[in-house]
Parts: C-alpha cells; sequence; structure tokens
C-alpha cells in the first residue's frame, strides 16, 4: 500500500548532488513550531465552527463566549478524561462490563444531544508515547518468526546498545513535543513520508476507489458525471455545516475528523526538496479533462449548486466539443506523475507564462476526468469472473490507479473519473488524509447519486437542461518550449511505471463477514491469518508484513501498523501444511494466531503500537544527528507483503436485501512485487473449512 511504500528504507531526504538535507531549524525549534501549528490549527477550528453555526442560523446571532471557569470548559475536560478510558476496546466482543456501561452513560451525557461533525475535537485525548522499552520489546517479538538465529542476536544486540546510549535522551524529546503539540507523530509522518518525498506519486503514494461492482446505473457519461460530481458537492455543503455526525466506532467512541477538513478545494504543490499541501476555503468550479484538453466548469449559479442535469449538459458539451488539444497539451498532466523535483522546477516556468489555467485546476474543487474508454465490466453472478470478466476488472483497477500516465492531475486531493461506459472510479492523493475518510465521503457520493438522485428512463439525470449557461471554458497553456523536453521526459516516466504495475481484482462469494461472525472471530483478524498462509504457499518462506490501523481515537492521529506475521500466525501455517495435524489442532492453533492478531490491533489502535513510535525516534535521532545502529536498521526493513482494508462506515445508506447488487468492488493501493489472488481464494476456503459449519463451502468450491 502507498504508506507501505514510502515509509519502507525511510531516509532523510537528498539533494541533487547526493548531500543530505539540512533537517532545520534545530530539534527544540521544531517542536516549538509544532505546537503553534497545532494552536493554529485549533483556532481555524473554532472560528471556522462558529461560521458552520451562523451560516446554519442567517436569521439570527452566534455569541461565542470563551471562560476558563464556564461549564462549556468544564464539559470538555470531563469529556477529555472520559475518552482517555481504553478499558472498551480490549473488553470481549459483544460482551460489555458494567463500567463500560457506565462509562457509554456519561460519554453520551456530555456529548450533548445532538454532536457535530468537530464537535468532539476540543475533547479528544493526545497520542500517547509509549515506553520506550516496551517499543523495542514489541519490535523484536515481531521479526523473531522472520529471523534466522544468528540474524535475531545481532539485532537484539543493537536494540540493548540503543536502550542504554540513546533511547532515554530521544523519549525526552518526544515527551517534549507530547505535551506541547497536538500529537507526537502525525505531523511528521505527513511531513517525512509523504510530503518529502521525491518519488512519483503515481502508485507510490495514491490510491483507488470503485464503483458498483454488478451494477452501472446509466452508461450514458455526462449524466453519471452530473449526479456524481452534483453528489459530491452536497457533501461537501454538508461538511462545511458540520452536518456530518462523527464517526463512532463500535458506535461508542468518537474518532477525530481533522483530516476531514482538506477532501475538497486541495492540491499538493510540488517543491524542491518538500511539497506541501494549499487548502483553500471555497471554490465554485471543478477541473475537466477530456481528449487532452483542460475545461473549467462552474458548479454553482447565483441560486446556488447547480442541478444534476445542468451539470451533465455542461459535461455533454466537452464531450461534443470536436476541437482537438494544443499541442503538447495533452500530455501535460503527466508532470504530476514525475519525480516531485522534476515538477516542482517545471511549474516555475509553467505558473510564469500560463498561470490562469494553473490556478483553475489547482484551484479547483476537485479534478474530473472524462475517459475516452469503458472500463469495469461487471463479472455477474458467478463466485470468481473468469476470462474477460476478470481481465476486465484489472484494467479498471489499473486505469483507476494509474491510468496513461497523463489523464490525471496526481496533485488534486481527489480525481473523480468516469468511463464512456458509465462507469466511475476514484484516484485519491494519500497526503492530506487516509482511506476512511475518502471512503466515508465515497460511500455517501455512491448512495446518493444512485439512490437519491436517480436517473429517468433515459438514464439522463432526473430535471431539464439549462440553455442559459455559458460554455465550459476553455483552459488555454502557453507552453514555453524548454518544457516540451520536461513533459516528454514525465511521459515516458509515467507510461513505464504504469507498464511495470499488475493489478488483480477478484470478487469472493463462498462467504462473507456474517460465516465469520458466526465463528465468533474478528473478520480482519481472519482474512490476515489467512493471508500468512496464502502468502507461504506463494513463497515458501515469512515475510515482514504490514497492515494499517487507524489511530483516530487520538487527536489528529492517522495511522499506526501492525505487524500480521506472529509467531501465532506462523505455527499456524505450519500446520496446515503439516500433513500430520488435525483439523482440530489448526482450528486451536488458528484461534491463537487470531487472538494474537487482535491483541496488536488494539495495541496499535490505543497507541501502543511499534512503528510510528520507532519512526519518530528516529526523525528526533535525524535533527540531532545522533547516529543508531539500530533505528538504522529498523528503517532499512522491507515489507514484502502491505495490506489494508477499508470496511462500510454508513451501511444504513444501502439496501442490501432489496438491492443486493449495489456493492462497490473497493479499492486499493499500488500493488506488491507478486499477486496472491488464487493462494488468498484457496486459503479462505481452507480456513473456513477448519469450521463444521464452513466444510461445505470447500466442498461447493
Amino acid at each position: 500500500m502507498a504508506e507501505a511504500h514510502q515509509a519502507v528504507g525511510f531516509r532523510p531526504p537528498l539533494t541533487s548532488d547526493g548531500g543530505e538535507v539540512e533537517l532545520s531549524p534545530p530539534l527544540l525549534q521544531e517542536i516549538y513550531l509544532s505546537g503553534l501549528r497545532s494552536w493554529k490549527r485549533h483556532l481555524s477550528r473554532f472560528w471556522g465552527r462558529t461560521a458552520s453555526q451562523a451560516s446554519r442560523h442567517p436569521g439570527g446571532c452566534v455569541v461565542c463566549f470563551v471562560s476558563m471557569g464556564g461549564p462549556d470548559l468544564h464539559t470538555h475536560v470531563a469529556l477529555r478524561l472520559l475518552l482517555s478510558y481504553h478499558g472498551w476496546l480490549l473488553e470481549t466482543h459483544g460482551v460489555m462490563s458494567s463500567p463500560t456501561k457506565t462509562w457509554l452513560a456519561l460519554v453520551r451525557i456530555f456529548s450533548g444531544r445532538h454532536p457535530m461533525l468537530f464537535s468532539y475535537q476540543r475533547s479528544l485525548p493526545r497520542q500517547p508515547v509509549p515506553a520506550v522499552q516496551d517499543t523495542v520489546r514489541k519490535y523484536l517479538e515481531s521479526v523473531r518468526p522472520v529471523l534466522c538465529e544468528e540474524d535475531f542476536e545481532w539485532i537484539s544486540a543493537l536494540a540493548r546498545e540503543f536502550l542504554k546510549l540513546q533511547a532515554s535522551l530521544l523519549q525526552w524529546y518526544l515527551q517534549l513535543k507530547y505535551w506541547w503539540a497536538s500529537n507526537y507523530v502525525s505531523d511528521w509522518w505527513e511531513e517525512f513520508v509523504y510530503l518529502r518525498s521525491r518519488n512519483s506519486l503515481m502508485v507510490n503514494s495514491n490510491y483507488y476507489m470503485m464503483d458498483f461492482l454488478n451494477v452501472t446505473p446509466t452508461p450514458v457519461q455526462a449524466a453519471r458525471a452530473g449526479n456524481a460530481v452534483h453528489a459530491l458537492l452536497l457533501y461537501r455543503h454538508r461538511l462545511n455545516r458540520q452536518e456530518i455526525f462523527p464517526t463512532l466506532l463500535m458506535g461508542m467512541r468518537p474518532l477525530c475528523s481533522a483530516q476531514y477538513e482538506k477532501i475538497f478545494n486541495t492540491t499538493r504543490i510540488p517543491g524542491v526538496h518538500r511539497d506541501h499541501i494549499h487548502h483553500l476555503r471555497d471554490s465554485r468550479h471543478v477541473a475537466v479533462f477530456h481528449r487532452g484538453r483542460f475545461f473549467r466548469v462552474g458548479t454553482h449559479s447565483q441560486s446556488g449548486l447547480l442541478s444534476p442535469r445542468a451539470l451533465e449538459q455542461q459535461f455533454q458539451r466537452i464531450l461534443d466539443d470536436p476541437s482537438p488539444a494544443c499541442p503538447h497539451e495533452e500530455h501535460l498532466a503527466a508532470l504530476t506523475a514525475a519525480p516531485r523535483d522534476m515538477w516542482a522546477q517545471v511549474r516555475k516556468s509553467l505558473k510564469t507564462q500560463a498561470e490562469e489555467a494553473l490556478e483553475a485546476v489547482e484551484g479547483a474543487a476537485f479534478f474530473v476526468s472524462l475517459d475516452s474508454e469503458p472500463a469495469g465490466d461487471a463479472a455477474g453472478d458467478t463466485p470468481e469472473p473468469s476470462g474477460d470478466s476478470a481481465a476486465s476488472l484489472d484494467a479498471y483497477a489499473h486505469a483507476l490507479l494509474a491510468g496513461r500516465g497523463h489523464d490525471r492531475w496526481f496533485d488534486k486531493s481527489f480525481s473523480l473519473i468516469i468511463f464512456s461506459n458509465g462507469k466511475l472510479g476514484l484516484s485519491v492523493e494519500h497526503a492530506w488524509a487516509d482511506c476512511p475518510i475518502s471512503g466515508h465521503m465515497w460511500e455517501f457520493t455512491l448512495a446518493t447519486e444512485c439512490f437519491q438522485l436517480g436517473y429517468s428512463a433515459d438514464g439522463h439525470c432526473k430535471g431539464h437542461p439549462d440553455p442559459s449557461l455559458p460554455q465550459p471554458q476553455r483552459l488555454h497553456w502557453d507552453l514555453p518550449d524548454k518544457i516540451h523536453l520536461s513533459i516528454s521526459l514525465a511521459l515516458r516516466g509515467a507510461q513505464a511505471l504504469a507498464e511495470n504495475i499488475d493489478c488483480h481484482v477478484f470478487p469472493f462469494s463462498h462467504f462473507g463477514k456474517s460465516f465469520i461472525k458466526r465463528c465468533h472471530l474478528s473478520s480482519d483478524s481472519f482474512i490476515q491469518t489467512a493471508l500468512q498462509l496464502a502468502h507461504f504457499r506463494d513463497r515458501g518462506r515469512f515475510c515482514l508484513t504490514y497492515e494499517s490501523a487507524m489511530t483516530r481515537l487520538f487527536l489528529e492521529g492517522r495511522t499506526e501498523t501492525v505487524r500480521s506475521c506472529t509467531r501465532e500466525a506462523c505455527s499456524f501455517v505450519r500446520a496446515m501444511e503439516h500433513q500430520e495435524k488435525t483439523d482440530p489442532q489448526c482450528l486451536a492453533l488458528f484461534r491463537l494466531a487470531v487472538d494474537k492478531h487482535q491483541a496488536l490491533l488494539k495495541a496499535a489502535m490505543s497507541g501502543q503500537g511499534v512503528d510510528r513510535h520507532l519512526f519518530a525516534l528516529y526523525i528526533v535521532s535525524q535533527f540531532l544527528r545522533l547516529q543508531s545502529p539500530f533505528l538504522d536498521q529498523v528503517h532499512s526493513e522491507q515489507w514484502q507483503l502491505a495490506t489494508s482494508q477499508i470496511p462500510v462506515q454508513q451501511m444504513h445508506l444501502f439496501d442490501i436485501h432489496n438491492y443486493p447488487d449495489y456493492v462497490s468492488s473497493g479499492g486499493g493501493f499500488g500493488p506488491d512485487s507478486h499477486r496472491l489472488g488464487q493462494h488468498i481464494r484457496d486459503a479462505l476456503l481452507d480456513v473456513a473449512a477448519l469450521f463444521q459449519e464452513g466444510q461445505h463451502l470447500k466442498r461447493r468450491a
């Protein structure tokens, strides 16, 4: 996945001549500035909330009091103390103790009756800094299954040396940052893993989200674009007014909503050595790409948001426009897929020569690509697609992830892609937020454009066109000769990278979450343990495995790594491959592996993971120019298997009983170096067969 791609072998960025970039200002000043940025964000959110409340009551007056002793402060302090309790997370699923019931009742009382999206932000606890001894112990435990005895003794010696000589100093600085800034690691994670990465965003940083698997609501490309764009802007409207209900983990615990702030009107601007994220408060247009040409399409009139039918009309005008692309304009967007230093240099010239067109793209609410080819033919009712249908799904995923290398503006927070047959999807840049945020938006979009807005019998958006609307504005690029070569080089690199990517998508319908629940198991742990079996069958060995877990229980938390290749999982895999082991023996080992994975997942979610702490310690060591062979070794390790999952967050939006075909294909990241599709299918069925209820699934397959 993108995080694993970026985090592998993390090193301070290098200049073009090979020297290290100065990590300046000095560490104490960096910690001070980190806290200062935190306070600025808090104030921005406070005034944003005030403006949102004012917009909800246009005829009245909103008065805000800030009192050090007022009841509002007492409420937030009490709620923060309550939200620091994690005992509920450690309880058996489906069982709630009396203390947790009391805690939940108090949380609901102090939360108020109608919490808004950002209501909990001031009350969320900070992400804790784990004890360094615990982190090192957990790290050594995680690498034990993949190292020989000699290598394990070597890394253990480095760890002992680190704890003795350097750990306490590095930990002291992290504790200082913990007390001063909102989050001790998230801003550095964004800075060094994403914004300072000099690799192409395509494949390395972006990810994709897919349409319904078996249904395309309309084959009319412009109509699908009209409804989808309208639905996305409805989501933005609700977001601006904080009408999106805060996400509650397991229906109980609110998660941090900070990442929602930059979904729209956001672009990652390339820089030499470091990018930055540029976010606008509002944007009243989208940038559209079709057959090598760029357009600016207004999304609002004086009376408000354009109707879906009016937006369809505008997109159809673009599709019907016969004008050709200007020289080099067709491949211009390949620059956003180039290495970041190269794109940063070229952008300086582009900003001088074509400032208006560049600002129209970078200042858009989001980017829209009207592709000229169809994609994503449904696999029908077959449990496993084969032949042309399977290849079509693979090509569909590849088109969303990489396109043709020049038909996506990879810098935008997300690009909406509509294919000629009405299929659609998203390409999402990763720096500004993690998958659950864009996933939440995408669920709303699919449900709204299909079930709420709908289509007429002839496949067009409902309503009537608006002939008074001006034509979409064609953007003109005055491209200087000196960047023509850069465009050609960027295109060649993007196409080479795209051709080197192999995507494989396969729906699995032999069983699902309900079966796993009946086995009294976590679906995530079930899948992760089966993945270990699949990988071992493919490669004949175990490897470090990256699974992303969220840390949004804490203020401005992002992700943590669950190291899924455990000794318990390896014992289960060996038993499955050992012919003398009985099914009951394998099942007992499987349950141990699942329990271990659950413990690791809960530890990661509660701020007691391994990798973000080690990452932050490493950053401090680099600021201090303190050499640590242990930290150097940790950050040179390769994640050979990287995994992630995006659960459906808003089941109430979809009626799977009456409309079972309206199920999304999910999404994915840039793939690893090998494909496990068939092995995963077989591993899942073999694991299911260990349970009496699942034996018929194996026989049926």
